[in-house]
């Protein structure tokens, strides 16, 4: 038999450009989709390590808090004698004190003076609030921070003043990206309504509490925001023998 009469098998060019056309396209559209769910994991990742340092932030701020050590400072001015205080500093943008738990060790390591403070964020847009951590060794420690004891413009009567809080490599973030940020403080009053908050602590003692309000610059539903906090403090003795309800 010729070869004109045997069965042809085969494919023709035309057949060949549309398989290939169809493998990419379907090569293609695998490749879209495992973009889109590689982008959606990411995203979620990304929303689930935010929520957990929120969540994070706020178990330290109440650890660290409910730590509160009420020492006393030996307050040494330049040229002048040293004065004894009690050593709390309140402040509607920073708060200082003793505290017997540690970022790095927890509440097994030695106490810490805490320094808090809202500062504005990265590129100065918003504001973010941040925490240092230094060794306490007793009073003359946490007293290189007070720079003496002098009448308050505002109040008219003597009072501690202290070093501004230096942000470093060490400083630790507790919140960022926040529209505002501030601390105030409760203090017990013997009549009705038996207490109040105020924007900066004067006081020769500890506050009954702490707030921390804080706003983010996005609501964002899916994430868990920065929100208010009231922490409340256990101390009802000054070191220097002053009791107060």
């Amino acid at each position: 038999m010729t070869g004109r009469g045997r069965s042809q098998a085969g494919i023709t060019l035309l057949e060949l450009l549309i398989s290939v056309t169809l493998l990419s396209l379907l090569v293609a559209g695998v490749l879209v989709s495992m973009r889109v769910g590689v982008s959606a994991l990411q995203r979620t990742n990304a929303r689930v390590i935010a929520n957990r340092r929120a969540v994070g932030a706020q178990r330290v701020l109440e650890q660290q808090i409910a730590g509160l050590m009420p020492v006393i400072a030996d307050c040494v001015a330049s040229g002048g004698p040293t004065q004894k205080i009690p050593f709390f500093q309140g402040e509607p943008g920073t708060v200082r004190f003793v505290s017997s738990y540690s970022l790095n060790e927890g509440s097994r390591g030695i106490p810490r003076i805490l320094e808090f403070a809202i500062i504005p964020g990265e590129g100065s847009q918003g504001f973010r609030l941040i925490v240092n951590e230094h060794i306490y060794s007793g009073n003359l420690s946490a007293g290189r921070f007070c720079t003496g004891v002098v009448p308050d413009p505002v109040v008219g009567i003597p009072l501690p003043s202290f070093v501004p809080v230096q942000v470093g490599t060490n400083s630790f973030v507790l919140a960022d990206k926040l529209a505002g940020a501030r601390f105030v403080f409760r203090e017990p009053l013997n009549d009705p309504p038996f207490e109040r908050w105020v924007g900066r602590w004067v006081q020769p003692y500890w506050p009954t509490a702490i707030r921390v309000e804080m706003t983010a610059m996005e609501a964002d539903t899916s994430k868990i925001t920065p929100t208010n906090i009231m922490l409340p403090i256990f101390v009802n003795r000054s070191p220097l023998g002053t009791y107060y309800d």
